[in-house]
C-alpha cells in the first residue's frame, strides 16, 4: 500500500490476562497452537499490501521482540518494507508512555521521519480478518480527516463497547464510551444495531501530528485514541465512519478483543468446532507466524482398551505427543504431552505443558511449561481449584501457571518416549 504507515500498539500490560502475562505482553500471548496474539493484526497488514509497520512495545517485550525477529523477517528492506518494534525511549519527556495517543507522540519523530501520506493505528491484542485497503479506498472517496472502522453490535452489548453516532453522509458527529442508560444511538449501516468502534483508525497524517500535538498539551486528557483524541477532534475535523467488512465469510462478522481471560478463551474455543467461527484454513487470507522446527504429532497406544491416544474436535501443533490420553474439544499448543488415561475436555494447552498420568481437566488453560502432577483433577470444583492458588474467572475458567512457566524455545520433546 503506497505511502502507508501502521503503528501497533502493542505496549499493554494485560493486566485482565493476568497470568498469562506473568512473563510477556499480551501481544507475545499464545493463541489457537501455534500462533501469538499479534500474528493477526500483522497478518492482516500484509495481506492488505501494507508493507512499513511500527511496533510500539512496552510491557515485558523481550518475547515479543523475539518472536518479530524469528518470525517476521519477511520484508524487504531495500524495497523500503519493514516491521520494526520501537521500546519506549523517553524522547519527548521523561513518562512510560501514558496512554496509547501519548505512545504514538512519543514516536511522533519515527513518524514524520518516514513522511507517510497515512497513518493506521491497530491494537495488536485483536483477532479478525480485515482488509485494510478497502478502509483506506473509503477514507479517499468521502474526503476524510480520520476514519473509524466501526462493526454492527446489537443494543444490549453497546455498554461493553465505545458507540459511535453517525449522520446520514457517514460523518461521525458522536461519540460515546460505553454508554449506561440503555438508549444507544442506532446504525445508519442497520437500524436494527448499533456501532461500535473497533480501536481501528486511519488518520491523515498531518491531521493525526495535530491532535497529538493537542492531546498532549491538554492536562486533563488520559491521552487515549478513544476516549479522549478522537472526541476532541469530531467538531473540527472531518471524522467519518467505515462499516468493517469481515474476511471470515460467517453469517456473523467476526471480531473479538481477547483483553480477559474469558474472552481469549473463547475466542480460542471459536476455533475447534466442526465449522470454525474463526476460520484459520483460508488460503486466500493467510494467517501468518513463526513456525518452530517440531516433529509431526504423535498418538499412541490405540489398542489397549481405555489406554487410548485420541484427539477429538480439537487443535493438535507439532512436537505433541498425545500418549494414551483422551482429548476433546482443545488447543495443544507444540511441544504438550498428554500421559496414559488421562481425559482433557475443553482446554488450551500452551507450548510444553504435560499432564501427568490419570489426571482429568476440563475448561481450563494450562501456561506454558506447566507440569500437571498424576492423577490432578482441575477444573471440577472451582472452591478447590482456588484453593489450590489458581486463577478461576467469572465463568469458570481455571488458568493453571506457576513462577517455573517458560516460553523458551529450547526445550524439544523430540527426544522423549511414549508412555
Amino acid at each position: 500500500m503506497e505511502n502507508v504507515l501502521a503503528i501497533l500498539m502493542a505496549g499493554g500490560a494485560g493486566e485482565r490476562l493476568f497470568p498469562l502475562t506473568r512473563h510477556t505482553a499480551k501481544p507475545a500471548v499464545p493463541f489457537g497452537g501455534i500462533y501469538r496474539i499479534i500474528d493477526f493484526a500483522l497478518s492482516n497488514c500484509i495481506n492488505s499490501d501494507i508493507r512499513r509497520i511500527i511496533v510500539l512495545t512496552q510491557y515485558k517485550a523481550l518475547e515479543l521482540t523475539r518472536h518479530l525477529r524469528d518470525g517476521w523477517t519477511i520484508l524487504s528492506p531495500e524495497l523500503g518494507e519493514y516491521i520494526e518494534a520501537i521500546p519506549p525511549m523517553r524522547r519527548i519527556h521523561t513518562d512510560w508512555y501514558l496512554g496509547n495517543a501519548d505512545a504514538v507522540f512519543q514516536n511522533i519523530q519515527s513518524i514524520s521521519a518516514e513522511n507517510p501520506e497515512h497513518v493506521l493505528v491497530l491494537s495488536a491484542d485483536q483477532i479478525y480478518k480485515m482488509n485494510y485497503h478497502e478502509m483506506i479506498a473509503w477514507h479517499r472517496q468521502h474526503q476524510a480527516d480520520v476514519t473509524l472502522a466501526t462493526i454492527q453490535v446489537s443494543p444490549e452489548e453497546a455498554g461493553r463497547f465505545g458507540i459511535v453516532e453517525i449522520d446520514a453522509e457517514y460523518r461521525v458527529v458522536g461519540f460515546e464510551e460505553k454508554p449506561e442508560h440503555g438508549r444507544p444511538v442506532r446504525s445508519i449501516f442497520n437500524p436494527a444495531m448499533v456501532s461500535a468502534s473497533m480501536g481501528v483508525y486511519l488518520f491523515n497524517a498531518e491531521t493525526m501530528l495535530r491532535a497529538l500535538k493537542e492531546d498532549a498539551e491538554n492536562p486533563n486528557s488520559s491521552h487515549d485514541f478513544g476516549r479522549d483524541l478522537i472526541p476532541a477532534w469530531i467538531p473540527q475535523a472531518r471524522v467519518v465512519a467505515y462499516d468493517y467488512t469481515d474476511l471470515n465469510d460467517k453469517s456473523v462478522k467476526y471480531w473479538r478483543d481477547v483483553g480477559t481471560l474469558d474472552a481469549y478463551y473463547e475466542a480460542n474455543m471459536d476455533l475447534v468446532s466442526v465449522i470454525p467461527e474463526f476460520n484459520l484454513y483460508d488460503r486466500r487470507w493467510p494467517i501468518r507466524t513463526h513456525l518452530l522446527q517440531q516433529p509431526p504429532a504423535k498418538f499412541v497406544f490405540a489398542q489397549e482398551g481405555r489406554r487410548m491416544g485420541v484427539a477429538i474436535d480439537s487443535i493438535v501443533s507439532g512436537g505433541c505427543i498425545v500418549s494414551g490420553g483422551r482429548v476433546v474439544r482443545s488447543i495443544l499448543s507444540p511441544g504438550v504431552r498428554i500421559n496414559s488415561y488421562c481425559e482433557v475436555e475443553s482446554s488450551i494447552l500452551m507450548h510444553d505443558a504435560e499432564v501427568g498420568r490419570y489426571s482429568r481437566i476440563r475448561r481450563a488453560i494450562v501456561g506454558s511449561g506447566v507440569k500437571i502432577p498424576e492423577s490432578s483433577v482441575i477444573g471440577y470444583d472451582l472452591e478447590e481449584d482456588r484453593g489450590k492458588g489458581y486463577t478461576v474467572t467469572d465463568s469458570g475458567i481455571v488458568v493453571v501457571c506457576n513462577q517455573q512457566e517458560t516460553y523458551s524455545r529450547q526445550e524439544s520433546f523430540v527426544n522423549r518416549q511414549a508412555g
